[in-house]
């Protein structure tokens, strides 16, 4: 690079913060290993603007959009109808990318954009600035083979990917899942390059301090973690409930991360339901891989970013993965409790008791996660030196 390189990303999602926190996170490896870079963010999630960038990282906030279903999507805050709003968002990632001018955009997740917004900003982006290299960056599972296939057909996913597309990141090992051959993906140019699982390498805070500032009695503790919070609801309130139910059992404290996209209400709700229990609730934490760390056990959600913080720590983790509307959850947990990695709820049988007797088994297990299944946790570094390649 003989000059600054403006990078682009494109971050569709607005159900949890598992996206963003990855595009932020390559963002960052790109600047330290560029030098004098920028980075451009598209972001679709409210809360996108609340994150902390570094500097040289800027974002555009996209009127947001909510998935209803697969292909199916919706307004989420204005009072528009989708197909004005379709034709705004198009508009909107057009105009800035031909005058940002980068010489690399990475997409998220989405080749086509929601509901193939991109595709206009795809072709003039390519006339005006062909030497511009476009990478697509999957997460490994993105959901059911059939589900995935219907809506990249009808979405013109799969046309955009032969047509624009100049490499394919897979953020995952594919040993562990074969992306690739899974979704029919056809391979560009540059090929398909599977990186390893995106996580954070940042060191972790030594185990008394986060303990320290849980406040609670008992020495041992379960951390609780929902995610982004949009739907985690049903697990919180389950676990309130299992602590209750166990009683003097309960001889551990529990930090309880609500999540940022957690409406108010829920928290003042679970606040109260957990009255008298040695419970702590807090919106969000800062530094959420000391929490997983300092923890014993580690209850949560089937998420990505979690998930690949609690292999990379070697915690214990009881996983209740999301129950639908995608498969993805419920896929990522089943391939890593095969390897027995994690212990499992099945969500379609989650109650108070099944949780309280699983709580207090797992608590006492030192059969897993095992030794020998690690997995590629080094897929920051690998992801921004394909991304480079291209632009070097």
């Amino acid at each position: 690079m003989t000059s600054t390189c403006n990078i682009a990303m494109y971050s569709p999602e607005n159900v949890g913060l598992g996206h963003l926190r990855r595009n932020i996170l390559i963002g960052r490896q790109l600047m330290e290993e560029a030098g004098d870079a920028n980075v451009l963010l598209f972001a679709n999630s409210p809360v996108a603007p609340f994150f902390e960038l570094p500097d040289g990282m800027d974002l555009v906030k996209l009127p947001s959009v909510r998935k209803i279903s697969a292909g199916n999507w919706e307004p989420a805050r204005l009072r528009m109808d989708k197909e004005l709003l379709k034709t705004l968002r198009a508009d909107l990632l057009r105009s800035v990318l031909l005058n940002y001018r980068p010489d690399l955009l990475l997409v998220d997740h989405m080749p086509a954009g929601v509901q193939g917004e991109l595709l206009p900003a795809l072709k003039a982006l390519k006339e005006a600035h062909p030497d511009c290299s476009v990478v697509l960056g999957l997460r490994d599972i993105l959901d059911a083979p059939e589900v995935t296939s219907q809506a990249w057909e009808s979405e013109g996913a799969y046309e955009a990917l032969r047509h624009y597309y100049d490499r394919v990141l897979i953020y995952g090992s594919k040993e562990m899942f074969n992306t690739c051959c899974t979704y029919h993906l056809p391979v560009p140019p540059g090929g398909l390059h599977y990186c390893g699982y995106l996580v954070s390498q940042v060191p972790v805070k030594p185990a008394h301090e986060v303990r320290q500032s849980i406040g609670l009695p008992f020495e041992r503790f379960v951390f609780v973690s929902a995610g982004g919070g949009s739907d985690g609801q049903l697990l919180m309130r389950t676990y309130l409930q299992a602590v209750r139910l166990l009683g003097h059992r309960a001889d551990f404290a529990t930090l309880m991360a609500v999540g940022a996209n957690a409406p108010l209400e829920i928290h003042l709700q679970l606040e109260a339901e957990a009255q008298g229990l040695p419970v702590r609730i807090v919106p969000h934490v800062e530094d959420g891989p000391s929490c997983i760390a300092a923890a014993d056990l580690v209850v949560c959600m089937a998420g990505y970013n979690t998930l690949s913080e609690v292999l990379y720590l070697k915690k214990k983790a009881l996983v209740v993965p999301r129950n639908g509307p995608s498969a993805e959850q419920r896929m990522r947990a089943g391939l890593l409790a095969k390897k027995r990695l994690i212990d499992v709820l099945d969500p379609t049988g989650l109650s108070p008791e099944k949780l309280a007797h699983r709580l207090v088994e797992d608590l006492e297990r030192d059969d897993y996660p095992v030794q020998n299944g690690a997995l590629p946790m080094d897929g920051i570094k690998h992801a921004a030196d394909r991304l480079l390649e291209l632009v070097r």
